[in-house]
């Protein structure tokens, strides 16, 4: 945890310099199970147009998410689901003893609908980031997992449905819900495309044990079905592989249980990654669209697709996986069966405004 601790901070002190020189809002711890902190002269109860809740904001992503919602001007209430990760956050020392105004937070179970709902009431809009990981060992993801994740994802839209101020849901997907499919026609003279049409093929997932692809693929379906014909606004980001500063630290269970069947998917041309600032950034500017109705659907988000096979032993030796380059040389030799299309995220983002990243990341994978 103390580890984690010190990436987070890193990340902080590289993105805003100091705790005076941040601009916007920040963190306060809360004081207890399902007690919300209510910011200075605000009413918890009352919904705001920029107040959300960020559920898994101490995840690598839903960091991120939180990071960049409070740089666009956002007041964010953070949904944690244990001590563990309130002791996390309050061991952020950057934010000062008091922490700073915009942020406070809420305890909250996605498993259970009634604490979500109590944590969403007076929110606008949620980003729901939180997923399922096996802290022990190197398995990342299990079967049991897939099915947790694809029941929480439900619940967590019935808790918006029944709060009267909750209008958007951003869900935070995977690539991998859109690439593993079976039957492939292996004499195409052109690549096949691979968009939002996509979709993974669940018994293909669990036929060949692809369990977080399994997940992340049921879990949209659920959020789909249970949004269908409610008063919601409904929108899912479907990120590569997340890299970033601190990611072999911070993400890395998550990440190993990405790379199963990584090897497929570099011969394929399906193996990608994207910049966590990057994910970040496609989350607020989703949700600022559906606004005015120009967002919808589903967003597939990557910042590099990974072709050479040093490329990809690097990615496994710095997540820890010791493997030979050897080992993938044959499988990059003939042309990709596959191309990945990220235009239609591309496209509303040129659309909304320039870029505005404070900082510029490297495809390296650090």
């Amino acid at each position: 945890m103390q580890a984690e601790v010190e990436e987070m901070r890193a990340s902080l002190l590289r993105g805003h310099g100091t705790p005076a020189a941040a601009a916007g809002a920040g963190w306060r711890p809360s004081a207890g199970d399902a007690d919300v902190k209510r910011a200075a002269g605000g009413d918890e109860g009352a919904a705001g147009p920029r107040t959300v809740c960020v559920t898994g904001g101490i995840s690598f992503v839903g960091f991120a998410v939180v990071d960049r919602l409070l740089r666009h001007g956002y007041t964010v209430r953070l949904a944690l689901e244990t001590q563990e990760d309130l002791d996390k956050l309050s061991e952020m020392e950057v934010f000062g003893e008091d922490g700073r105004d915009g942020v406070w937070t809420v305890m909250a179970n996605v498993t259970d609908p009634e604490s979500l709902r109590r944590a969403f009431d007076g929110c606008a809009g949620v980003f729901h980031t939180s997923a399922f990981v096996d802290p022990a060992g190197m398995s990342g993801y299990t079967k049991h997992m897939a099915s947790l994740e694809a029941k929480a994802a439900e619940q967590v839209i019935e808790a918006c449905v029944r709060t009267e101020s909750v209008r958007k849901c951003v869900f935070t997907s995977s690539l991998l819900a859109c690439v593993w499919r079976q039957n492939y026609s292996q004499d195409r003279r052109f690549p096949s495309i691979i968009d939002e049409n996509c979709w993974s093929d669940e018994s293909f997932c669990r036929d060949n044990k692809l369990w977080f692809a399994l997940g992340k693929t049921a879990a949209e379906k659920a959020v789909w079905r249970a949004a269908r014909g409610r008063d919601l606004k409904l929108v899912t980001v479907c990120p590569a592989l997340v890299t970033g500063p601190g990611f072999r630290r911070r993400n890395s269970t998550a990440s190993i249980a990405y790379l199963k069947g990584a090897r497929a998917m570099l011969a394929d041309g399906l193996l990608a990654t994207a910049n966590v600032e990057t994910v970040a950034e496609a989350h607020v500017r989703v949700y600022e669209a559906m606004g005015n109705n120009t967002a919808g659907g589903r967003y597939i988000c990557y910042d590099h697709v990974v072709q050479r096979a040093e490329e990809f032993a690097e990615l496994e030796r710095q997540l820890g996986l010791l493997r030979r380059a050897a080992a993938v040389e044959g499988s990059v030799d003939r042309p990709a069966r596959f191309e990945l299309c990220r235009r239609k995220l591309a496209r509303l983002m040129s659309a909304r405004r320039r870029c505005t990243y404070d900082h510029y990341y490297s495809v390296a994978f650090d």
